[in-house]
């Protein structure tokens, strides 16, 4: 049973201790694959670096929404995430991209300027894009349907709206990243989305070293853990555990257009 992650952040001072150690010891056991995604600009550079090291390792680069205010200092780091999608065959994404407006900053506009410009720059590069979109429904999908985002397609990183939305982000082509959540006690809402989303989009990811399933909850995540979603998913979906393992590692190769 080999295991996609497509949402990582091996770059994170959480793995300095025993970074190469643990890598190398997932990829001897079930994970085939991994996308180490960029959030910060240092992220992104580091998410390239990991992946250029590792032969299993892809990268997705662009920036979250707590770093847009840097973008805004200086916009020279737009013209490399160019460069980078365009000449490096280990970069399969752009994002983090999106929304956050769990605490309003930085400012709402600001934060809609800089999704939009790298949602732009996905399409001019021909890359699906990695959304993170919290408490920003309503203006996620706006800029989606206004952005033509359909025409790349991508990953909804742990959704977290209704099972009633899904239909809107599947109609634009988007497959919805599950993780550790799905086995949190208060993941009612989660699971309901899990049961309409057709299993053919859906893929799965850590968001490591964050969002640990149970039982490590509050622990340091690694690929490792993804065991447990699938254990939880393959309840809610009434099929073995390896039939969620080789439909969402299909479902990641087919977003990021790998063949593996």
């Amino acid at each position: 049973m080999k295991i996609f992650d497509t949402h990582a952040h091996y770059d994170d001072e959480a793995f300095d201790k025993d970074r190469d150690e643990l890598l190398t010891s997932l990829f001897s056991g079930d994970i085939g694959a991994v996308v180490n995604v960029g959030a910060s600009l240092e992220g992104c550079i580091e998410s390239v670096r990991l992946a250029e090291k590792y032969d299993n390792i892809y990268a997705a680069i662009g920036v979250h929404p707590d770093d847009y205010e840097r973008l805004e200092r200086g916009e020279s780091f737009m013209d490399w995430l160019k460069k980078e999608a365009l000449t490096n065959n280990k970069v399969v994404a752009i994002g983090e991209i999106g929304l956050d407006y769990y605490y309003d900053e930085p400012g709402r506009e600001l934060q809609k300027k800089w999704f939009a410009r790298q949602l732009e720059l996905a399409k001019e590069v021909s890359k699906p894009v990695i959304i993170h979109s919290r408490d920003a429904c309503a203006d996620t999908i706006d800029i989606l349907k206004s952005g033509h985002a359909s025409e790349v397609g991508g990953i909804i990183h742990c959704y977290s709206y209704s099972k009633e939305t899904v239909k809107t982000f599947y109609d634009m082509n988007f497959y919805f990243g599950i993780g550790g959540v799905l086995t949190f006690k208060n993941a009612k809402k989660l699971i309901e989305a899990a049961n309409v989303i057709p299993l053919e989009r859906i893929v799965l990811e850590t968001d490591c070293p964050y969002l640990a399933p149970v039982p490590n909850r509050g622990k340091r995540n690694d690929s490792s853990n993804i065991q447990y979603v699938i254990e939880k998913l393959a309840d809610i979906k009434g099929v073995t555990k390896e039939q969620i393992a080789e439909v969402t590692y299909q479902n990641a190769c087919r977003v990021y257009g790998l063949h593996l």
